[in-house]
């Protein structure tokens, strides 16, 4: 069998900017998570069976603790906000493991997650549906990245073409590099090029030689001493880069693969879909249903 694990946080951004704007009877803005919805039945139908969704629920966690700048919900339309625990609800309703994380976040529950299904003999593929680059870490053996926007599939060897690094260091060049998106800034100087040249030779920060004429590297480095330089002097900021880059995948999210296999709606599924005016996909799910009880 296959597992699918999906970015619900990145989904629900994606529809949201996609979709033109739907309020439902109360007045709500529903249009996200009706896409979320729609496209995970879509999955189903396209032939998943074991499915699991993690969100965000609070966009705050623990590595907030660790850098000032990281994520906030701060500046998110608070029509998207608002959307989080109602795209959670309607999920559950459907029938769809779903894990609305709090103190840690979504591509923790999704690497856990992932961690425990390829333990799984029964599980062929674990697929970990979003394009975050954050979860190319956990790329490896049964554990592929899909991006289902494209329909791109990668492997620990895609991870090591697009980023320069294996999987395993995928961390540690996200340290260098920072992460925008997440808010940190990684090191000055260092770019793209720079850390996926010095990592793919030793793979982690504690292994670059301290000076740069102890490197050993492939091509040319522009500004080598000063990179080098740099990382020894900001050599622990470095670490806590890493630690908020890697994922935490001990989180007890999923007792069996089995948990995420899917049996149709619950009974509160034709409500819900009600009151976030998509009858069609109370329908949709229902017919689904009875086709995969054939």
């Amino acid at each position: 069998m296959d597992v699918h694990l999906v970015d619900g946080t990145y989904e629900l951004f994606r529809y949201h900017f996609a979709l033109p704007s739907h309020l439902a009877a109360d007045g709500r803005e529903v249009a996200a998570t009706r896409g979320v919805v729609g496209s995970m039945l879509g999955l189903l139908e396209g032939g998943a069976t074991h499915v699991g969704v993690a969100t965000d629920h609070v966009i705050e966690s623990f590595r907030n603790d660790l850098w000032p700048t990281y994520k906030t919900g701060a500046g998110v339309d608070p029509a998207l906000l608002a959307q989080f625990p109602l795209v959670e609800d309607v999920l559950m309703a459907a029938g769809i493991r779903t894990w609305p994380m709090v103190a840690l976040e979504a591509d923790d529950a999704l690497a856990a997650a992932a961690r425990h299904a390829a333990a799984d003999d029964r599980v062929g593929r674990v697929l970990i549906c979003t394009p975050d680059k954050d979860l190319g870490q956990c790329v490896g053996g049964k554990v592929v990245q899909l991006d289902r926007r494209r329909n791109l599939v990668l492997d620990a060897a895609g991870i090591e073409a697009k980023f320069g690094v294996g999987p395993a260091s995928i961390p540690d060049y996200l340290a260098l590099v920072g992460d925008s998106a997440d808010g940190f800034p990684g090191l000055a100087g260092w770019g793209a090029k720079s850390a996926a040249t010095v990592l793919a030779r030793y793979h982690h920060l504690e292994d670059i030689p301290r000076t740069s004429a102890e490197w050993d590297v492939a091509g040319p480095l522009r500004n080598a001493g000063r990179l080098a330089a740099t990382l020894h002097q900001e050599f622990e900021l470095a670490l806590l880069f890493r630690r908020i880059a890697t994922v935490e995948a001990d989180e007890p999210v999923l007792g069996s693969v089995d948990e995420l296999e899917w049996h149709g709606p619950t009974a509160a599924f034709d409500q819900v879909c009600r009151a976030i005016d998509a009858p069609g996909l109370a329908e949709r799910a229902r017919r689904l249903a009875r086709a995969t009880r054939r």
